[in-house]
């Protein structure tokens, strides 16, 4: 059997599963994937690899007794075992108060990830990608280390009620950090794509080369609070922060920055600055999604922040109950929306201000104000009257990203980013910031 299953071969495959089950609800989900990658470092290519992976989940329940059990061979006699390991665990757990069975068939959007372009790529295809990165670091007598990846795939489920649910996609992940000799220069770019024929490697390195030649006799800069204009994967470690504490039940209970005293949350209400606005959403042509939540809820466009106020909380099926609303899944992509300046217009129009271009080793400091606390690195810029004037060392930050983005002066174009956190893709917009908090100098670069 293939790896890669078609919706239909998929269809029947999960209604092969099924067909085992006993129980009286059974669910099952479906992944298919192959991945391949190559990597460097000190501009030599160190490894390249490929892996295929099949996963079987099958859940099943008695009353509110379940049991979960996986399997990644799909014969018929593993299947059959894999329903009846369920059905065992399931009959042994204590009863799940919060199981509220599974959902009846549901209309979905058509959303679509897949691209022939990032899925047919060869090992010859990466090493030409990385080819091209090379031979401009070696020119210039840098040392490159980096890594792309790619991935093609699927998801599908199937449950006892007759629902079921599909989604093929792809996806490019290219990510490099190019320092100079002697190690006192750095610079780092990353790029995310599900059509690999928008990865220009060459494009990406000459910006790290840039940024590293740039960032050489770093001068240090008294911490405190300066105007700062953040680039997209700069910023993005801290807004993802953000949009992980949407969520409904942490509100209500009082354990996340969306919290209220007396039980409360704040939604309905204006937290950031009113040119705020991000959402979800699965048919987005730049940055695709599932049109289905993980236990098939159906994904559309929707806002959580409109205009700097808070319009959805995520509720799971057990909490919307709780509370008599509409359950509301957690998205699968996230876009924010921004404006039309260029990072050439923010610098433009700073007197005094910091351009930083990596933020790393993101900490939590206080979950309920959402403060954040990490390093500037690879690539820290003092600006002087609409110039940068000299690179500097790099700052430990302490900031919260609603605060950030109550201070906003200016939002440029939105585009794709990879977060150097969770390694996931959004769409963001470079921002200028004023009075963004530096609590001490670091000396690595």
């Amino acid at each position: 059997m293939p790896v890669i299953l078609t919706e239909t071969e998929a269809k029947a495959l999960l209604k092969k599963v099924l067909s085992y089950s006993k129980a009286d609800e059974c669910e099952v989900n479906l992944l298919g994937e192959t991945r391949g990658n190559i990597r460097y470092a000190r501009n030599e290519v160190s490894t390249s690899g490929a892996l295929t992976n099949v996963n079987l989940q099958v859940q099943s329940a008695y009353g509110k007794k379940v049991g979960v059990a996986t399997i990644d061979e799909l014969d018929d006699a593993s299947i059959e075992k894999v329903v009846r390991r369920s059905e065992e665990l399931a009959k042994l757990a204590p009863e799940n108060p919060e199981y509220v069975g599974v959902l009846e068939p549901q209309e979905y959007v058509k959303s679509s990830g897949y691209y022939e372009s990032t899925a047919n790529i060869t090992p010859a295809d990466r090493a030409d990608a990385v080819d091209k990165s090379l031979k401009l670091t070696r020119e210039q007598n840098l040392i490159a280390a980096g890594f792309l990846e790619d991935r093609k795939g699927y998801n599908a489920m199937m449950n006892s009620k007759g629902l079921f649910a599909y989604y093929l996609d792809s996806n490019v992940n290219f990510s490099l950090t190019v320092r100079t000799p002697d190690g006192t220069g750095s610079g780092y770019v990353a790029k995310g794509y599900s059509d690999v024929s928008k990865l220009d490697t060459a494009a990406a390195t000459r910006i790290a080369i840039q940024k590293s030649k740039g960032s050489v006799g770093a001068k240090a800069l008294e911490p405190g609070k300066y105007t700062v204009i953040l680039e997209p994967t700069a910023a993005i470690v801290l807004l993802e922060n953000l949009y992980f504490d949407m969520d409904a039940r942490s509100a209500d209970e009082g354990r996340s920055s969306m919290s209220k005293p007396g039980g409360k949350t704040k939604l309905g209400e204006k937290i950031v600055d009113e040119r705020v606005t991000f959402y979800s959403d699965p048919q987005h042509p730049e940055l695709p999604a599932a049109a289905w939540s993980g236990d098939g809820q159906p994904q559309k466009k929707l806002f959580w922040v409109e205009k700097g106020v808070v319009k959805n909380l995520a509720y799971s099926r057990f909490w919307a109950k709780e509370k008599g609303v509409k359950p509301v899944p957690f998205p699968n992509n996230m876009i924010m929306g921004g404006g039309n300046a260029t990072l050439e217009d923010m610098i433009k129009s700073t007197k005094r201000g910091i351009l930083v271009t990596k933020l790393w080793y993101i900490r939590s400091v206080d979950p309920q104000t959402l403060l954040q606390t990490g390093l500037t690195r690879d690539g820290t810029f003092y600006i002087e009257d609409g110039k940068i004037k000299h690179p500097i060392k790099n700052f430990r930050f302490n900031e919260s990203p609603i605060i950030m983005l109550n201070n906003l002066e200016t939002l440029g174009k939105p585009e794709r980013v990879v977060s150097t956190e969770s390694n996931q893709n959004y769409i963001i917009p470079p921002m200028k910031i004023r009075e963004f908090t530096f609590s001490s100098l670091s000396d690595a670069v």
